[in-house]
């Protein structure tokens, strides 16, 4: 049972109901031990996945600037075979780009069977900085909204398993990661002025995503509400989440692979009885 909240279907969602501190009854120690445990049979699963062939997986990572993303990406993804997993991320539109439909750029990119793809970003940009920003009206993002959910549901008509994961941090803690990013070497590199320029429609885009929320979880492709102050809640709240999800397609893809070992049998042996007849003959 997954310690995050599930939404799966359309519901009021209000952002100040979750507090993004919580940590339930985890501690850090306890937190790093069971993640390291999860990566391990994440890693397992993986390779099943790959192997079958029979499903892909798509993660959908989104949040306020500085709430994790790519630290959770390396975090939760440092132990599965890089041929096997892919990392998307979707900045500005491209000229070519917007000369399309919005989720041509995204639907590009959805994985492939036996693959795991991470969206940082996705095609939530288009309901959130275009309503944030007023770059479209509000029927069309409307209209997108059904459009993302139509998106999602064809999909997971084809055998791709689908996370969403809103990652969930406070005003302040932001401001404290814009500014550690100052005074940490290491960090620099990610100074940008527009995160403090964005800070500015802070109040706008918590009401943007309240209402992506609200209507684009389902039971097929459900947001996972992650509290993400806590940096090391964060990474073994998503890791638990992936690996509970996973963990039932487990036997499925054994099985598909025994057959597959079964055929593949079959065809050396009849290979080689071809070949013995020719040399007796």
């Amino acid at each position: 049972m997954s310690i995050l909240t599930r939404v799966e279907k359309s519901q009021k969602i209000s952002l100040k109901k979750f507090d993004p501190s919580d940590t339930g009854d985890w501690t850090k120690d306890k937190a790093v031990e069971k993640s390291a445990k999860l990566l391990d049979e994440l890693r397992t699963l993986q390779e099943w996945l790959y192997a079958a062939g029979t499903h892909s997986v798509l993660i959908v990572l989104q949040g306020m600037d500085t709430s994790g993303k790519d630290g959770l990406i390396e975090h939760v993804m440092s132990t599965v075979n890089p041929q096997g997993c892919d990392v998307a991320s979707f900045k500005v539109p491209t000229d070519l780009e917007k000369k399309h439909d919005f989720l041509w750029r995204v639907h590009q990119q959805a994985p492939a069977k036996g693959m795991i793809t991470i969206f940082n970003r996705s095609h939530y940009e288009d309901v959130l900085v275009t309503r944030v920003h007023d770059l479209v009206d509000k029927k069309t993002i409307s209209r997108r909204y059904g459009q993302i959910n139509e998106f999602e549901q064809i999909l997971a008509a084809n055998n791709t398993i689908i996370m969403k994961f809103f990652l969930n941090i406070s005003k302040d803690e932001q401001e404290k990661r814009l500014i550690a990013r100052e005074t940490m070497p290491e960090k620099a590199w990610k100074l940008s002025v527009d995160d403090w320029k964005e800070r500015r429609f802070w109040d706008d885009y918590q009401s943007a995503y309240e209402a992506a929320l609200s209507v684009t979880g389902s039971e097929e492709a459900p947001w996972f509400m992650v509290p993400a102050n806590h940096k090391w809640f964060r990474n073994v709240a998503v890791a638990e989440t992936v690996v509970e999800t996973l963990r039932p397609y487990q036997k499925g893809w054994m099985e598909s692979l025994k057959e597959l070992g079964k055929q593949r049998l079959q065809e050396v042996l009849q290979l080689r009885q071809e070949e013995e007849k020719k040399r007796v003959g």
